[in-house]
């Protein structure tokens, strides 16, 4: 049994996630931790809110509410969405809990015992219509490297250049419009990445495994123009983890809060100890998944994020940790991915495009959902979303070949032999051969599951389906039960047993689903299928059964025109 520690990119507090958000990150670290687990292995997956910056302070000043209020209410909100769309977190945490705030101050005085922060007088972006500083993420304009419109002052989403706000060709707020900026001196703390940029380089180029999605991020920022630079690590703002040096003040930093970048990822950490004080465990729980020297040496770390995310978690999170010089865990692979796009343009939060995590759960169960995002996983290269092949997906794969399946065998069963498991006949050679196909299949899904493969574990799933459909369809049973009603009853037999099989390898992507086919099937064992043949026995003679509702409705042509009209691609 391996021990597996699993996080996904926290998802911002100001509001609703988009599905593209839902695919990024979450989802796919859901199906990994959901896998391994089936397998028996010990895993640890933690996610939480990403509580502090500008981002909340505007959406709560927008719901009229103070910000502490503001996200306590969107916290319920996302986690009850994470609930319902089935995301197994073993904790869901938020970044403004005490154990964040000590974290991070710990890891600032650290690091700068080590020689790591230095203090900058800095002159930044003042909007004399918004009366504040302006954080470098809300001054939009056009990135002088790829042209895009809406480059924000840290990166353009569009090519993932680091920018400063004077990079930007006619800079604005991106909160109120106003091209009234100004320029004035104010006092920052910067973390010294650029002091860490060969240590950096060296741990990148141990990870072998990695995406190159990943190490070509990476690697651009580390080497392209200058190099690494350091980065601020401290804000001008009232909401946030107040800068102090460890335990002691920070003269200088009297009024101001830590950037929510460094922050964040340090909240993955914290989330440990969130769910340890959650669960009545001690520190000694969560450190064993988190210190190299209380238990962590023999944990495999591995994140999920979208590819955005990808800078910060390569280059500044890692100087974090290491800078440090405590004995942290490290993450081991870093899964990223490209963008969903949706009707020909990105899903945005802030610009309210696309399907939003609530919005989908109005329409369709999560299962719907999860099958169509993790088969068009956007690993290779960005992936679209469209009506039309979300309704055809739906309905070839999980109405047509899953779905049809379960109906089939288990209302043949009841017409001819009843609501249990018939007995008489054996297997023969069609049937050892579907076995053999099978155990061939289920070896390749595992290979593919183990190595993060999204798209090419739905396909050999999918294929896995097909097969127990294509031996229906050559058994006949209905044909066999005319002239051998024992063959008939073998066939019938393998049939139900797949049914068992299909719920344990497809609770991964369709975990909904899965529980209701096992509890069909009046069995709770979902013991993998090591042996796939002794598997396949299972639930032997005699066993009851019931007929399950249908699995998964089709969507119709009405339905699908209907959705396309409802959500053209805002919100509200």
């Amino acid at each position: 049994m391996a021990r597996i520690l699993i996080t996904s990119a926290i998802p911002y507090i100001n509001g609703i996630k988009h599905l593209g958000n839902l695919i990024g990150s979450q989802l796919p670290a859901d199906l990994y931790a959901r896998y391994l687990r089936g397998r028996g292995n010990e895993v640890m997956f933690l996610c939480a809110t990403d509580e502090h910056g500008t981002p909340a302070e505007l959406a709560a000043a927008k719901a009229g509410q103070p910000v502490a209020e503001y996200c306590a209410r969107m916290y319920e909100v996302q986690s009850d969405i994470a609930q319902r769309f089935g995301l197994s977190f073993d904790h869901f945490g938020r970044s403004s809990s005490t154990q964040n705030h000590h974290l991070t101050q710990h890891f600032a005085g650290r690091l700068a015992d080590a020689g790591l922060i230095r203090e900058v007088t800095e002159k930044q972006v003042y909007s004399n219509a918004d009366r504040r500083f302006l954080p470098d993420r809300y001054i939009e304009g056009t990135c002088p490297n790829c042209g895009y419109e809406r480059a924000r002052g840290d990166q353009c989403e569009n090519c993932t250049k680091q920018l400063d706000p004077t990079d930007l060709i006619e800079p604005r707020s991106a909160i109120s419009g106003s091209t009234d900026l100004e320029v004035r001196e104010t006092k920052h703390l910067y973390l010294r990445q650029s002091a860490m940029s060969d240590q950096l380089d060296k741990w990148i180029d141990s990870k072998t495994d990695w995406p190159v999605l990943t190490t070509s991020i990476a690697k651009k920022w580390l080497h392209d123009g200058d190099g690494l630079q350091d980065r601020g690590i401290t804000r001008d703002l009232d909401w946030g983890i107040p800068v102090r040096k460890g335990d002691e003040d920070w003269p200088g930093m009297e009024g101001k809060v830590f950037y929510v970048w460094f922050d964040a990822p340090i909240e993955y950490i914290a989330c440990a100890a969130e769910w340890a004080e959650a669960n009545g465990k001690s520190d000694a729980d969560w450190q064993r998944w988190w210190r190299t020297d209380k238990g962590a040496d023999d944990v495999r770390y591995v994140q999920f994020m979208g590819k955005d995310n990808v800078p910060f978690h390569t280059l500044s999170f890692p100087a974090t940790i290491l800078g440090s010089g405590e004995p942290w865990k490290m993450v081991d692979h870093l899964k990223s991915f490209n963008y969903l796009n949706y009707d020909g343009g990105q899903f945005s939060t802030s610009q309210g495009r696309g399907v939003f995590m609530d919005q989908a759960l109005e329409i369709l169960p999560a299962d719907y959902w999860r099958w169509w995002l993790l088969s068009h996983a956007p690993e290779s290269s960005d992936s679209e979303f469209t009506w039309e092949n979300f309704q055809q997906s739906v309905n070839k794969d999980l109405a047509d070949v899953l779905g049809n399946f379960v109906s089939r065998i288990t209302k043949f069963c009841r017409s001819k032999f009843g609501e249990e498991v018939p007995e008489g006949g054996a297997y023969g050679e069609q049937e050892e051969a579907l076995i053999a196909d099978l155990t061939t299949r289920v070896r390749a899904y595992e290979r593919h599951m183990e190595a993060m493969e999204v798209r090419k574990s739905a396909q050999e799933l999918r294929a896995i389906w097909v097969a127990g459909n294509e031996y229906l369809q050559s058994a006949a049973p209905w044909a066999t039960f005319k002239t051998d009603p024992e063959k008939a009853a073998a066939q019938v037999r393998l049939g139900l047993n797949l049914i068992r099989l299909y719920a344990v390898l497809s609770a991964p992507f369709i975990p909904f689903a899965s529980a209701r086919m096992l509890e069909a099937m009046g069995v709770s064992d979902t013991t993998w299928p090591e042996d796939v043949a002794a598997s396949l026995s299972m639930l032997a003679p005699g066993h009851s059964f019931a007929v399950p509702e249908v699995l998964f409705a089709k969507i119709t042509d009405e339905q699908r025109e209907d959705w396309e009209t409802r959500f053209a691609g805002t919100r509200d």
